[in-house]
């Protein structure tokens, strides 16, 4: 999910996406403890345009790609459009989760929102890198956006709307230890602001993976940014992996952290 993060307690909280993703599992207030692994260098190098531009598309289904807004990271100024699209959607590579309490460069969730996603949640996101490039440190921005969240500056969306996050791969915090990982788990976000896993009778379990196929709840960093997370069927994950075979193969050979790891026994 676009954005994931997890309480003890077995209920999803901030970043899954996110998109986690982010899932897009993607999130952060229980971040501060998931990011005890390996070290990550904190700047953010700039993907090759082309990759980067199908990377963000493949969280789209096929036939919505040709009419989304594209918008391409320049890590020293934030994001910057590419192509305007007629359908209201807009899709991205994420970089920096702002709950995450921490700037790495191997953070990679590729998300597309509706209209009303881009005028709310996916301007977050934007504002985000934007103040990263401007110097702002970790603390600092988690603070800010906390505060136009207070202030109004930013609002969940007031009508019912989803983000896409069906790519073949993202990197980001997930299951099963709240740690960065490379994961594959296609799924779509519908926003569910100041809903929980109790308001929907959730059990997701981080050990047990086929208690994520049941709907549940990403709160990713505060309740105004919560997500009810639905992954995609293992036969279309399957085919969406098959068809996006050659992005997958372009992604490995451009950094190793976006090759899928070798499925254990």
């Amino acid at each position: 999910m676009a954005n994931t993060g997890y309480q003890e307690d077995r209920t999803m909280k901030s970043t899954w996406a996110a998109p986690l993703v982010a899932i897009g599992l993607i999130g952060a207030s229980a971040f501060a403890g998931a990011f005890t692994g390996e070290a990550a260098e904190t700047g953010i190098d700039r993907m090759p345009a082309e990759l980067e531009a199908r990377f963000a598309l493949s969280a789209l289904p096929p036939a919505l790609r040709e009419e989304a807004t594209v918008h391409l990271l320049d890590p020293a100024k934030g994001y910057e459009l590419l192509r305007e699209g007629t359908s209201g959607v807009t899709c991205l590579v994420q970089r920096t989760v702002w709950e995450m309490g921490d700037f790495r460069n191997d953070i990679y969730i590729p998300l597309c929102y509706d209209a009303a996603g881009t005028d709310t949640y996916l301007k977050v996101i934007m504002d985000a890198a934007a103040l990263r490039a401007e110097g702002m440190d970790v603390d600092a921005l988690k603070a800010e956006v906390a505060r136009r969240y207070e202030d109004g500056t930013y609002e969940a969306p007031e009508k019912p709307g989803l983000s896409y996050m069906v790519s073949p791969v993202y990197r980001t915090i997930g299951p099963p230890d709240l740690k960065v990982h490379t994961l594959s788990m296609p799924h779509v976000m519908f926003y569910a602001p100041n809903v929980s896993n109790e308001d929907i009778g959730a059990a997701p379990d981080l050990a047990d993976h086929s208690s994520l196929h049941s709907p549940f709840i990403d709160r990713q960093g505060i309740d105004e940014q919560s997500y009810m997370i639905q992954l995609v069927g293992e036969a279309e994950k399957a085919k969406i992996l098959a068809d996006e075979k050659a992005l997958l193969d372009d992604l490995c050979a451009y950094r190793d952290v976006l090759c899928i790891p070798a499925a254990k026994p």
